[in-house]
Parts: structure tokens; C-alpha cells; sequence
């Protein structure tokens, strides 16, 4: 149980970093779909876990875009193809944002709450294993990461929007979601 909650925390910092804007209109218009299937996958998911109270949701969000910012660091120095690179820029932008629009939110409860970023260990042993990676195998290794981590993010917050305990993190969550999911379906366009 305590894994799924980590899971889940992950999913939802990833998706707090996704809800920077994008300018790709492509990238938009192929969410539309991807939003039904990610809300199908995120209901399920949501389901078999028990509720996340807003620290633990809060907590797994700041987890999930640590992971997002420093894998995409490694990117910078690692990765062989263009297009990852661009990628990585853009997911340290809007993760670097998302956290600040995180802690935003929290410092404005009452009584204010911190997040502890804390990575889990299935977060830290990937980023662990991207070290160790370069050209085409880091670009294969991050891509699938990248994948991954956004539609455990996507069913994150789609699961506390729809179950969450507070209703200022509820609408954090729910407004990320559509980001969430144009960097997931980027993250696909990687392959």
C-alpha cells in the first residue's frame, strides 16, 4: 500500500510539472483521446489505492517533478538525438514551474504545508539507471521513462481530483491534467 501511495505521489508531481503551457497545437489535439484513455486508466488505478490525504498527494507531485527536472538533466549531457534535448528543455521548464505553482498553492492553506520531495525508490533506481546511459540507449531508456512517469502522474491527479481531501489541491490537480497529458503524448512522439 505504502508503494502505491509513492506511486501515486510520483504520478501526481510529474503531472504538476506537466501543467506548463504548450505551445504545440498538434500535440493538443492528439490529447483529446489520450485524455479519455488516461481517465479510464486513472479510474482503475485510482480505485485499488486508498484515498491520498493532501500531504501525501502533495508530497508524491514534489517527488514526481524532482524526477522529472533531474532525469531531464541528464538528457543535456546524455542524449544523442535533438528532439529528446528539446524535450528535456521543456520538461525542466515546466517542472521547475510547476513546482513553484505547487508550493504556491500549499503556502496559501491554512495551516500551510510543505512538500517533502522526496524521490521513490522505483524514481531513484531509474534515474539511477539513466546515469550509467548515453546516446541512443539513454535516448530509449529516458523516452520510456518519460512515458511512464506521465501516465502514472496523469492517473495521480486524475485520482485526487476526483477523491482528493482538499479542494485547493483538488483544483491543482485537475487543472494539470490537460498538460499532463500533451507531455505524455510528447514523451510518446519520442519513440
Amino acid at each position: 500500500m505504502k508503494t502505491k501511495l509513492l506511486l501515486f505521489a510520483s504520478a501526481t508531481l510529474a503531472l504538476t510539472a506537466c501543467g506548463q503551457k504548450n505551445d504545440n497545437a498538434a500535440t493538443t489535439d492528439v490529447s483529446v483521446n489520450d485524455n479519455a484513455v488516461a481517465a479510464n486508466n486513472a479510474n482503475s488505478e485510482a480505485s485499488e489505492a486508498a484515498p491520498l490525504t493532501a500531504q501525501t498527494f502533495a508530497n508524491a507531485a514534489a517527488a514526481s517533478d524532482k524526477f522529472e527536472i533531474e532525469s531531464s538533466r541528464l538528457a543535456a549531457d546524455a542524449a544523442s538525438s535533438a528532439a529528446v534535448k528539446k524535450f528535456a528543455t521543456q520538461m525542466i521548464s515546466a517542472h521547475t514551474q510547476s513546482t513553484a505553482k505547487l508550493k504556491t498553492t500549499l503556502s496559501g492553506m491554512s495551516p500551510a504545508m510543505t512538500p517533502d520531495d522526496t524521490l521513490a525508490p522505483d524514481q531513484q533506481s531509474k534515474l539511477d539507471s539513466l546515469k550509467s546511459l548515453k546516446g541512443a540507449d539513454f535516448d530509449s531508456a529516458y523516452s520510456a521513462a518519460q512515458v511512464e512517469a506521465h501516465q502514472k502522474t496523469l492517473a495521480a491527479l486524475n485520482g485526487y481530483a476526483a477523491s482528493g481531501d482538499n479542494p485547493k489541491l483538488k483544483e491543482f490537480a485537475s487543472g494539470l491534467v490537460p498538460t499532463v497529458t500533451a507531455h505524455l503524448n510528447m514523451a510518446k512522439g519520442l519513440k
